[in-house]
């Protein structure tokens, strides 16, 4: 039931739900009128709940808070569903009119006395609810996947990747297997070069062993002529 003398927000009590734990919600109460205006908070449920400011006085265009905090539960629930409610009533009183002027008598039904009353029920919800981990925005790559050579478009090895990766398993893809047969080729050209430069390096320095050999040989051999030829010559003079 909506109230013309009160603007009561929210229209529910969402109370957090925790076990051996006191949890509060809060609401507002707004005088809608230029008139003084009393108000009271009442429960389904006395003994499960406190409220704070259930009851005063508001002045013309004035608001009030009201904090209602729930006794610590001592069982999880197999849900939130819950049937408390509360109800807030509220009357026009006297201008200039006091705490004092507050009574049991004031929220009674009499003739010409009109009492506003407005519901709001209880609903329970998770103390720590999980929090939503955002997704990522996959960035877009501006690179393009294709290269352009003399105005002509050829396809790079991602587009293939992607044709083949959308071609079924039973239907083989031919593009792909001609780039893998040309990576191939080029890896096998690539082993049997470095094999032939191994060969030549083995080669050259079996080639500058031998003829470091022949060097020294050469030296020993004018060596032992040089000796030979001067013994020879010695004994020519004697």
């Amino acid at each position: 039931m909506s109230s013309t003398l009160l603007r009561v927000y929210p229209s529910e009590l969402k109370i957090p739900y925790e076990v051996k734990k006191q949890r509060s919600c809060c609401m507002q109460l707004t005088n809608r009128t230029d008139q003084f205006v009393a108000f009271k908070v009442k429960t389904t449920s006395p003994r499960k709940y406190s409220v704070r400011h259930s009851c005063g006085i508001l002045l013309p265009r004035g608001s009030c808070n009201v904090t209602v905090t729930m006794q610590a539960p001592m069982e999880m629930l197999s849900d939130h569903h819950c049937k408390d409610k509360f109800l807030v009533q509220s009357v026009v009183v006297q201008d200039r009119a006091t705490m004092e002027d507050f009574g049991p008598q004031l929220f009674t039904k009499a003739p010409g006395r009109l009492i506003e009353e407005f519901k709001l029920r209880v609903v329970y919800i998770a103390a720590n609810p999980p929090s939503p981990v955002p997704e990522e925005e996959e960035e877009e790559d501006s690179s393009p996947l294709s290269e352009v050579v003399s105005g002509v478009k050829t396809s790079s090895t991602f587009d293939v990747a992607d044709r083949c990766i959308g071609a079924s398993a039973s239907e083989p893809c031919s593009e792909g297997t001609s780039v893998i047969l040309e990576l191939v080729g080029e890896r096998d050209y690539g082993v049997d070069k470095n094999q032939k430069v191994l060969q030549e390096m083995e080669l050259l320095g079996e080639t500058r062993s031998s003829q470091q050999g022949f060097s020294l040989m050469f030296v020993v051999f004018v060596f032992m002529s040089s000796v030979f030829i001067g013994h020879l010559m010695n004994e020519i003079k004697v």
